[in-house]
């Protein structure tokens, strides 16, 4: 899909994705106690699936095929990418269901902070002093909430500490699936990764349905399948988005998805975000567009 340059169009497509992920994450809380978080995964992959399929149509055409689309000669890196993804969607997953929807949110905000150092060992580059303070800054911000949330004292429970424990940990696996589709892309086109990616997760994590399953309610199955299609429409506006204007101009909106939450855990749940997560959200936010703002100037000086 060829770049638009509309920023307009990409704000409001960024704007409205990050709306619809926070509201999926409504669901997905609110479903947490009655349906385990494996089974609610395999609904938000399996209901995505035939919106993803129709993105890949619209860019391939019918003529294409989707034969054509899965033609791969780097399967074993595709499926890493699918291990990597469904690790990250289990951490938060799980973090969701015994954390606030805004600590939840800023903690996995911090997916630079380890794109960053994960980016040392599997590309080899050299980070300087600048975006190494930035993890550092970024990384106090993480300590701040979880300190604010008792992790350190006891206060909160063994469940939101481990809560704590996996949102952050999503941020090394989401930072695995981002340098494998950095390396991907090098040779394989973005609509065979998308393919591969959702084909891959839904069928891994539907190996674990077995063992966990809970039969729904009727209720209960309009909201599992609601948050297929939820995420599977906020991820297509978020293709929108990046299609329409460049990644340093929209990267900004994205952390709009911080805002809904907070604005969604109070009204849903009536948590109000103490100063800690605020503050410890802020320093997130403002260590990983400083780290966005370094990339752009390595660039700029690459010949």
């Amino acid at each position: 899909m060829p770049l638009r340059h509309d920023l307009r169009r990409g704000i409001v497509f960024m704007l409205s994705a990050c709306a619809l992920f926070a509201f999926m994450s409504v669901l997905v809380k609110s479903l947490s106690g009655r349906i385990p978080f494996q089974e609610q995964m395999f609904f938000r992959s399996a209901f995505a699936l035939p919106v993803v399929a129709l993105i890949v149509l619209r860019r391939t055409g019918l003529n294409g095929g989707f034969a054509t689309v899965l033609k791969t000669k780097r399967l074993g890196g595709h499926v890493v990418r699918a291990l990597s993804g469904v690790c990250a969607t289990a951490c938060s997953f799980y973090a969701l269901g015994v954390l606030p929807l805004a600590e939840h949110q800023a903690l996995t905000n911090a997916t630079p902070l380890f794109v960053t150092i994960l980016s040392i060992p599997f590309l080899g580059e050299k980070v300087g002093l600048h975006r190494a303070g930035a993890v550092l800054a970024g990384f106090l911000g993480i300590l701040i909430i979880a300190f604010g949330q008792g992790a350190f004292t006891g206060d909160y429970g063994g469940a939101a500490r481990m809560g704590i424990i996996a949102a952050t940990t999503h941020g090394v696996f989401s930072a695995i699936t981002t340098l494998m589709v950095r390396s991907l892309s090098a040779t394989e086109a973005s609509t065979t990764i998308v393919m591969w990616q959702s084909l891959l997760m839904t069928g891994i994590i539907g190996l674990a349905l077995p063992f966990v399953w809970v039969t729904p309610s009727w209720q209960d199955l309009l909201l599992l399948m609601a948050i297929g299609t939820l995420g599977g429409v906020a991820q297509t506006l978020l293709t929108e988005a990046w299609a329409s204007a460049q990644v340093s101009a929209l990267a900004p909106y994205s952390y709009s998805s911080l805002l809904w939450a907070i604005l969604f855990g109070m009204i849903f749940f009536g948590n109000v975000p103490s100063l800690w997560t605020l503050a410890g959200a802020s320093a997130i936010v403002a260590a990983s567009l400083y780290i966005m703002h370094r990339e752009l100037l390595r660039g700029r000086k690459k010949p």
